[in-house]
């Protein structure tokens, strides 16, 4: 990671200060194809922030095709939809776009305006910019004539599109932080290993059972962080049953490596999860309520778990899965998986549809 100056942060480092800055509701400043846009998350916008912007030109809401497609609102740009807010319209208005809670509520929010000429990059790495702070992938830009000065007179975050983009794109690298012994239950001899990455995110723990052989092909899950599932036992997914058979199993063959990865809700974060959470009381299913929040099935990134293999010594494994993505992840990531282990256990009554749309929608071999 460089930096232009010994003081002055490297690009990766202002993208974790934006980020900080749009969940506190602060406009960043974005420049690239020769423009310069005030950027602002809706989820955390407030009539204050709404009506300065306004001042200074006509926002744009950029919202993922899949927000885009629940709206009816066209997505001229494939893969996400550029809207014109109009005039009187406000932060309700914008909110509701955004946020599916009151969609059957409200059905009708229209007509909206999508915008089909011009560059739309910078709407599309502000999104994912918001979705990366594990907001609502719903971002508000108003395009401005002097960026630098506006971001120099408020003392705003200035990215710009040609240092940020590869850095949005790549995996921050990871960086083995410390590591300590921990008897478990699932095995006296247990070692927990803490990885942070660069860019400042959520820092994944690699639990290590028994002393695997570095040359042999080592037990291995990835496993996402679940607080429902795994503190609360939840009764709506499988994943407490899972991260402690998948444990038991390693102990009893007497080695065996878990990644516990924050990816929480598939890689949206909680606070989304429980969005989906409540979709789904509406009587959506699991893919339909991501769908209609503005994510796609499945945001993790499991290039993760096999560049902490990696670290850790591993070459090749044999995982504990279900679902054929973390395998092809793996093999395209240079980590060999030699062997399937199925993990079929935490079936319910409550997380039987739930299932059934993992093996439908999703692909999981249950």
């Amino acid at each position: 990671m460089t930096r232009p100056a010994p003081l002055a942060p490297s690009p990766v480092e202002r993208l974790a200060r934006a980020r900080g800055d749009l969940r506190m509701g602060v406009p960043v400043v974005m420049t690239g194809d020769g423009r310069a846009m005030l950027v602002v998350a809706v989820e955390s916008l407030d009539t204050d922030r709404l009506d300065a912007l306004r001042a200074l030109g006509q926002p744009e809401l950029a919202l993922t095709a899949r927000r885009a497609e629940t709206l009816k609102a066209p997505a001229y740009d494939g893969d996400i939809a550029r809207i014109l807010v109009p005039e009187g319209m406000g932060v309700e208005w914008v909110r509701a776009l955004a946020d599916p809670a009151d969609d059957l509520r409200v059905p009708l929010k229209g007509p909206l305006r999508s915008l089909r000429d011009g560059s739309s990059d910078l709407h599309r790495a502000a999104l994912h910019l918001v979705k990366s702070a594990h907001l609502l992938p719903a971002a508000l830009l108003v395009p401005v004539a002097h960026g630098l000065t506006i971001a120099d007179e408020n003392a705003l975050t200035l990215l710009t599109l040609a240092e940020i983009a590869p850095e949005l794109a790549r995996m921050s690298p990871l960086h083995s932080v410390v590591n300590a012994r921990l008897p478990m239950q699932a095995a006296q001899a247990g070692r927990v290993h803490i990885f942070r990455p660069e860019d400042g995110g959520e820092e994944h723990y690699a639990i290590e059972i028994g002393k695997p052989d570095r040359s042999l092909p080592v037990l291995a899950r990835l496993h996402s962080a679940c607080f429902t599932g795994d503190v609360l036992g939840s009764l709506k997914c499988d994943c407490g049953p899972q991260l402690r058979a998948a444990l038991a199993q390693m102990g009893e063959e007497g080695a065996g490596v878990l990644l516990y990865l924050n990816q929480e809700g598939r890689g949206i974060g909680l606070a989304n999860k429980m969005r989906a959470y409540s979709l789904q009381d509406q009587g959506f299913d699991t893919v339909e309520a991501n769908h209609r929040l503005g994510f796609e099935d499945d945001e993790r990134d499991f290039r993760i778990g096999a560049g902490i293999l990696r670290k850790m010594g591993f070459a090749s494994v044999r995982l504990l899965t279900n679902n054929p993505r973390k395998m092809a992840m793996m093999e395209s990531c240079g980590v060999a998986v030699t062997e399937r282990v199925p993990l079929k256990v935490g079936k319910t009554v409550e997380n039987a549809a739930y299932l059934a749309t993992k093996a439908a929608k999703s692909g999981h071999l249950l």
